[in-house]
């Protein structure tokens, strides 16, 4: 889901970028874009400016799908925040926000944002 998510809000992006966003390891990444270029998800082209690195985008299957992926992720958040009243899931946003932040910053401090 982040992968279309973030494909789909700009697009096209490198591995690299795309690893960063979705916060897991490039070989991670590499095993779930060949996945969905298998599946018809995504595309590769090179960049324009490095024709070492390929740019990825989605196909027109993958952005049919975007809906359906976004329909299932609300979905599946509006069941883990069942029972939670509106200001505590405004605190729990932030909490998580601030966490994220967190372990940003731990990454770029030990280089692994390289």
């Amino acid at each position: 889901m982040p992968v279309l998510a973030a494909l789909g809000q700009g697009g096209p992006l490198s591995q690299k970028e795309l690893a960063r966003l979705a916060r897991v390891e490039q070989p991670s990444m590499a095993q779930l874009l060949a996945r969905m270029e298998r599946d018809g998800l995504v595309e590769r082209a090179p960049a324009p400016d490095d024709r070492r690195v390929s740019l990825i985008s989605l196909t027109a299957e993958g952005r049919a799908k975007l809906p359906q992926a976004h329909s299932a992720l609300l979905d599946t958040n509006n069941r883990a925040l069942d029972g939670f009243d509106p200001q505590e899931i405004v605190v729990l946003q932030d909490l998580l926000r601030r966490f994220l932040a967190n372990l940003d910053a731990d990454c770029r401090s030990a280089g692994g944002d390289s």
